[in-house]
């Protein structure tokens, strides 16, 4: 299992509208076989800064299976025209403790 990290960037001011887009799109994700969850936070500091954490089963899970379906489309469509910026996307393995 992996967890994928992404800094989502919102336009300034369209943060209501982010997430209530927001709240339509993760069920798209998590109906993916391979996604085990999501999560969205947003930044104290900076609140038009969001955190994306996904656990997927591996790296091919995500970057092949799922960013190559219609479902990425479907989540594209409702999160992307609120960034400022391409959100920056890593991945991060499994807990070193266990």
């Amino acid at each position: 299992m992996i967890i994928e990290h992404a800094i989502l960037p919102v336009i300034p001011g369209k943060e209501a509208d982010f997430e209530a887009s927001m709240l339509r799109a993760i069920p798209i994700m998590e109906s993916h076989p391979k996604c085990h969850g999501v999560s969205v936070r947003r930044q104290l500091e900076d609140p038009s800064i969001y955190v994306l954490l996904v656990h997927w089963e591996s790296y091919e899970a995500h970057m092949d299976d799922f960013r190559k379906s219609e479902l990425f489309e479907q989540w594209r469509e409702l999160t992307h025209p609120f960034y400022v910026e391409k959100p920056t996307v890593t991945h991060f393995r499994a807990p070193i403790n266990n």
